[in-house]
């Protein structure tokens, strides 16, 4: 497959709520033929292996993760773009993972943040190494088409650490410098953590706000009004949601450069 402009892929990295949790319900298997995901893992159950194109029905991150923002992201943008535009997406996110697991230098700190199998068993599918991971599939990806964004959703893990939106900053430098993108070119889009009373690390998401002031082509979504299952994860409609309002922002953005 020849590259191909009007293909447009964005990559999509993080934690738990990224790699989605919400349930797939029926209205969320109907897919588009215009937006497709760069299959991340060997899923037998899914008939999908690794590094192939398949028309994007969740789960888009594991094989067995729910709805994620991913999911509306991609299918709300094919709405706003020409047909003759097609939307990829690329999921890499480990549940309960520190922001500097996606550190190239330091990830070996931080793979075991939590001891149990559930997360060890995580990041060894993504061979120990998540950042160059995803940058594997992401130089594949740039092969058939063009990076145009980079999707963050994480933060819960590191609640409370003012430094967050330097970790972040070092992680896009990585990555803009390692596939030879331009920021200009390629924003990155944060959503803030849930929201709701009782939340666990509602408090974040000042500290998430404080990311475009530290990376000047760095966008925040609000995650306000979403609904949750719990006090750390949206529930399906408050992904639905967060993933309309990615695409919203960066339909906005694609109309200013």
């Amino acid at each position: 497959m020849a590259q191909d402009t009007n293909f447009h892929i964005y990559l999509c990295f993080g934690q738990s709520n990224m790699e989605g949790q919400g349930v797939i319900e029926v209205q969320d298997t109907i897919g588009n033929e215009r937006f497709k995901v760069l299959q991340a893992l060997d899923c037998p159950n899914l008939q999908r292996s690794k590094g192939n194109w398949y028309t994007a029905i969740p789960p888009l991150s594991q094989c067995h993760s729910g709805l994620s923002p991913s999911d509306y992201f991609g299918r709300t943008m094919v709405g706003y773009l020409p047909d003759s535009i097609t939307v990829g997406v690329i999921n890499v996110a480990v549940g309960g993972c520190d922001i500097r697991l996606f550190d190239k230098d330091i990830y070996p700190n931080y793979d075991d943040t939590y001891k149990e199998d559930w997360f060890t068993k995580k990041v060894a599918g993504y061979d120990g190494n998540p950042y160059e991971y995803l940058l594997n599939l992401a130089k594949k990806a740039q092969r058939d088409g063009v990076i145009k964004g980079i999707l963050l959703h994480q933060g819960e893990t590191n609640t409370g650490d003012t430094e967050w939106p330097q970790y972040v900053r070092k992680i896009y430098d990585d990555l803009l410098s390692h596939l030879s993108l331009e920021a200009a070119d390629v924003p990155l889009i944060a959503g803030e953590v849930v929201s709701v009373p009782n939340s666990c690390c509602t408090a974040m998401n000042d500290i998430i706000n404080r990311l475009p002031e530290v990376v000047e082509t760095a966008h925040v979504i609000s995650s306000d009004g979403c609904s949750a299952m719990d006090e750390a994860h949206f529930d399906s409609e408050g992904y639905r949601e967060m993933g309309r309002r990615y695409a919203k922002k960066m339909y906005q953005i694609l109309q200013h450069q």
